[in-house]
């Protein structure tokens, strides 16, 4: 089965600052850090390290060479990535002394791809494969829709969250993947008691430290995982490393239960260590780590 992920990629670019610049004050940074990030790129290099045969769809602009080297060094294959004349996708965090931040995202290229483009991408997909997306690209509706027709699985990560953006997408998710804030918000803006009548196959709900739980209503079971103690350097990501891991472990044809706790495995390892993409463990490492 082949997992074909639909994604963003991102340029991150940290200022180290004294304070958050005021309205009109122009501050000079002590430091600046860029790495690679977007949800889409984190969750293609997880499922990759998770051991899933994976297709990355996304863009990248004139700017994007040094991205796509580094997603290629994780083990994500640049052959289905467009290069288009305009920036990449990319987020200016600013980072105070006192560890208050403030981010500007720019979508670039993420949103800049044609709907034409997308669909000869989506033309290998068959039967048994997936559909991965999050709400950071264009033509989602579509490429749930194509996906589903051709008989894959689609999963969708309704985060950054946004309800009108997800009600399009949920009549052709199979799996659902939220925090637990974004589960409410859902619940909330569709006004409905439970998720259930959604008509999902599965549904996977993440709670940071707490762990996480896989709705099946498919075969009607729970499946839970507690948090694993450990002492957290940086949680930027840990969402998509739970996350990717988790489906790349299913679309091998492992079961749920045994999909979470690796999944969970790796997002405590991820926590332990400073940065997104880079910063997601091996599949080794998580097996080797006893959590």
């Amino acid at each position: 089965m082949t997992v074909y992920n639909f994604g963003s990629i991102n340029a991150d670019y940290f200022y180290q600052v004294p304070h958050i610049p005021a309205p009109g004050e122009t501050l000079a940074a002590t430091g600046l850090d860029q790495g690679l990030g977007g949800k889409g790129a984190n969750q293609s290099v997880a499922m990759v390290q998770a051991g899933a045969d994976l297709v990355h769809l996304g863009a990248v602009g004139r700017d994007g060479d040094w991205l796509l080297e580094r997603l290629v060094s994780l083990g994500v294959a640049d052959d289905a990535i467009a290069r288009l004349p305009c920036a990449s996708g990319h987020a200016i965090i600013t980072v105070a002394a006192d560890g208050e931040n403030a981010i500007t995202i720019y979508s670039g290229a993420n949103t800049a791809m044609s709907e034409a483009q997308l669909t000869e991408w989506l033309l290998p997909v068959r039967e048994g494969d997936w559909l991965v997306m999050q709400n950071e690209t264009a033509h989602q509706r579509q490429a749930a829709r194509l996906a589903r027709s051709q008989g894959a699985r689609v999963v969708y990560s309704a985060a950054p969250f946004e309800a009108k953006a997800a009600v399009e997408v949920l009549p052709f998710v199979n799996i659902l993947c939220m925090n637990e804030q974004e589960a409410k918000a859902l619940q909330q803006a569709l006004r409905i008691s439970s998720m259930a009548s959604l008509g999902l196959d599965g549904m996977l709900i993440t709670y940071g430290s707490k762990g996480a739980v896989y709705h099946d209503f498919s075969a009607d079971q729970l499946f839970e995982v507690s948090g694993i103690p450990v002492t957290p350097v940086d949680t930027t990501g840990a969402g998509d490393t739970f996350c990717g891991y988790f489906i790349g472990r299913l679309s091998l044809g492992e079961d749920p239960q045994t999909a979470l706790t690796c999944a969970n495995r790796a997002a405590a390892l991820k926590v332990m260590r400073p940065g997104t993409a880079d910063a997601i463990p091996s599949l080794q490492e998580v097996m080797d780590f006893g959590g």
